[in-house]
C-alpha cells in the first residue's frame, strides 16, 4: 500500500501521453501471451482427455489443480513486484525463454502420465503468472486515462483475437503434421519469444513518483483492496463472465464431435470465433471510450443472455447454426473481458484518489487469482459431469451423455451471466467518474 496525500494523488513520471505506436507495441505482448493462454484454454483438457487418455474425472481434477494454482502464482507475482518494487519490463523480459520452454514441455507429457502433466501444468503456470501479471499491471503506466485504457484493453483483445484464431487453426493441424502436441507447441512458442522480449526491450515503464515507493506491507495492501467497492464488484462480475465464457469454449470440440458428429467443424468453429472477435473489438472499443466500460460490459451481457435464449428453441440446430450461435456468444465474451480490463485500472486509481493509498500491482495479482478459481471450477464442472453422465472418449455417448454436453455450453453460462450482469450494475465507476475525482 502506497500512502500519499488524499487530496492531491501524483501522477506518474510521464510527460506526456504515449505515443499510439508505443501502445500498438506494448498490446502486441498479448498475442504471445494468448499464444499460450488459447492452446491450454482451447486444447489442453481435450489434450488430457483425449490424446493422454486420461480419465475425463483425473483430466478435469489436473485441470482444477493447474488453474487454482495458476491463481496463487498470479497473487504471488503480484505481492513480489508490489513489495519488492520489480520492474514489470525486466520481469517480462526474463521470463520470455523460460515461459515458452515450459508451454512445450506441457505438450510433451507422454500418454497416461497423470502426474507429468500435473508438474508440467504447474510450472508452465507459475513462469506465465511471473510474466503476464507484471505485464498487466504496466497497462496501469502505460496508459492513465481510461480512454487510452479502453483503446489499450481493445488493442490487445485484437492480437489476442489473432493469436487465438492462430491456435485454433493452426495447433491441431501442426500436431498431425508433426506427430506430436509437444513439437506444434513449440513452434507457437518460437513465435511468442521473441516478440516478448522485443516488447520489453522497447516499450519504456514510466516510474512511479518518490512517495509512492515504500515497500508496502502486503496485508494491509489486501485490507485496502477488500475496503475498495469497485475492486471487489469488479472481481465477482468477471470470475461470473470468465465461468460462463470457459463453459461455452470448453464445451465447443466436444458439441461438435459428439453431439453434431462433426469433428473437423470444431477447430474450424474455434476459428472462426476468434476472427469473430477481430471483428467485435472495435464495436466494444467504440462503445466503451464513447460510454463507458460498464454500458459497454452491461450490453455484452445482454447480448450473451438473449443468443442462448434463441438457440435453445431451434429444435435440431446444424454446424452451421451452431457455428452461428457460437460467433453471437464470442462478440459477447470479447465485451465482457474489454471492460474487465478498462475497469481494472480504473478501479486503482479510484480507490487510491478517495483514500490516499494505492495498491497496484496486488490488485492485478489478486484480481487474477479470483479468476483463475472460477475457470478451474468450470473446467473441473466439465470433467466431473462430463463423468457422472457416463462420457467416454472417443466412443459413441448415450443421452444422458449428450444433454449433459448441450447444457454446459447452453443453461449453465446462462446462469452465470444474469449474475454478472447484477455484479456489474454495482460497480461504481462511470465514463466520467476519474474525472469528476481528479478536479474535485
Amino acid at each position: 500500500m502506497r500512502d500519499v496525500p488524499p487530496e492531491a494523488p501524483a501522477p506518474l513520471n510521464q510527460a506526456q501521453p504515449p505515443a499510439r505506436a508505443t501502445l500498438v507495441l506494448f498490446s502486441a505482448g498479448d498475442f504471445a501471451f494468448n499464444l499460450y493462454w488459447q492452446a491450454i484454454s482451447l486444447y489442453l483438457l481435450f489434450f488430457y482427455m483425449d490424446a493422454l487418455a486420461l480419465p475425463p474425472a483425473t483430466a478435469g481434477l489436473i485441470f482444477m489443480i493447474g488453474a487454482i494454482w495458476d491463481g496463487a502464482a498470479d497473487f504471488l507475482a503480484g505481492a513480489a513486484a508490489e513489495r519488492m518494487r520489480l520492474s514489470y519490463r525486466r520481469m517480462v523480459g526474463w521470463g520470455a525463454l523460460p515461459l515458452g520452454l515450459a508451454f512445450a514441455a506441457m505438450f510433451a507429457v507422454p500418454a497416461g502420465a497423470a502426474l507429468w502433466a500435473l508438474a508440467t501444468q504447474i510450472l508452465f503456470r507459475t513462469l506465465y503468472a511471473f510474466t503476464n501479471i507484471p505485464y498487466a499491471a504496466w497497462t496501469t503506466r502505460v496508459a492513465q486515462t481510461s480512454r487510452d485504457r479502453s483503446l489499450v484493453a481493445g488493442l490487445r483483445m485484437g492480437f489476442g483475437s489473432a493469436a487465438a484464431a492462430l491456435v485454433a487453426l493452426a495447433l491441431p493441424g501442426l500436431a498431425e503434421k508433426t506427430g506430436s502436441y509437444g513439437a506444434a507447441s513449440a513452434l507457437l512458442a518460437v513465435l511468442g519469444v521473441p516478440l516478448l522480449a522485443i516488447m520489453a526491450w522497447r516499450v519504456p515503464e514510466p516510474s512511479l513518483p518518490a512517495p509512492r515507493i515504500e515497500a508496502p506491507a502486503i496485508f494491509a495492501g489486501l485490507v485496502t483492496l477488500a475496503r475498495n467497492r469497485a475492486f471487489i464488484a469488479l472481481n465477482v462480475a468477471a470470475a461470473l463472465g470468465g465461468a460462463a465464457t470457459a463453459l461455452t469454449t470448453q464445451s465447443v470440440l466436444y458439441y461438435f464431435r459428439y453431439v453434431l458428429l462433426d469433428t473437423p467443424g470444431g477447430p474450424r468453429a474455434l476459428a472462426g470465433m476468434a476472427l469473430g472477435s477481430l471483428v467485435a473489438v472495435p464495436v466494444w472499443t467504440a462503445l466503451a471510450r464513447a460510454q463507458g466500460a460498464r454500458v459497454a460490459w452491461i450490453g455484452a451481457g445482454a447480448l450473451a443472455l438473449a443468443v442462448p435464449a434463441v438457440f435453445a428453441l431451434v429444435r435440431a440446430p446444424g454446424s452451421a447454426g451452431t457455428v452461428a450461435f457460437l460467433l453471437a456468444m464470442q462478440a459477447a465474451f470479447v465485451g465482457f473481458a474489454l471492460a474487465a480490463w478498462t475497469l481494472l485500472p480504473d478501479a486503482v486509481d479510484w480507490d487510491e484518489a478517495r483514500t490516499g493509498k494505492r495498491v497496484e500491482a496486488l490488485a492485478f495479482g489478486t484480481f487474477a487469482l479470483v479468476q483463475k478459481i472460477a475457470l478451474a471450477g468450470a473446467g473441473f464442472a466439465i470433467g466431473a459431469i462430463y463423468q457422472a453422465s457416463g462420457f467416454v472418449a472417443g466412443a459413441v455417448q448415450g443421452a444422458t451423455s449428450l444433454r449433459a454436453i448441450r447444457w454446459l455450453m447452453l443453461a449453465c453460462p446462462a446462469v452465470l451471466i444474469a449474475a454478472m450482469l447484477v455484479a456489474v450494475i454495482a460497480i461504481p465507476l462511470r465514463r466520467d467518474t476519474l474525472l469528476r475525482l481528479r478536479r474535485a
